[in-house]
């Protein structure tokens, strides 16, 4: 479950929209830290071959299909998944891997 801002975000419900795009092959959604809101729905899929999409063309397609607090700030598009040994997703990791992210792309404290 993401708690963004008070209001409980079930992720399969985003993934189950998400996967009626026709570009989208597999999606995973969840939830990354967010100063104002706590969390934020950040989104990992995986394309079809030769298909594209960016975060806006995602946002603009899904406004008309799930509530505007549910549609994910974030998107990422990966070849594939972290799995476990059994093929499961390890969502655990895919938060790591928007952290890493987020660690490597924000500026470095002002010296004081």
């Amino acid at each position: 479950m993401i708690i963004r801002g008070g209001e409980n975000i079930s992720p399969r419900e985003i993934e189950e929209v998400l996967l009626t795009l026709e570009e989208i092959t597999d999606a995973n959604v969840v939830g990354v830290p967010d100063s104002r809101y706590g969390e934020e729905v950040c989104a990992y899929v995986r394309l079809k071959p030769g298909a594209s999409l960016n975060a806006e063309q995602m946002r603009e397609r899904l406004h008309d299909r799930i509530a505007r607090y549910k549609i994910p700030k974030y998107l990422r598009v990966v070849e594939q998944f972290p799995l476990t040994p059994s093929g499961k997703v390890q969502k655990f990791r895919l938060r790591e891997m928007f952290a890493a992210e987020a660690a490597r792309t924000d500026p470095a404290p002002a010296a004081g």
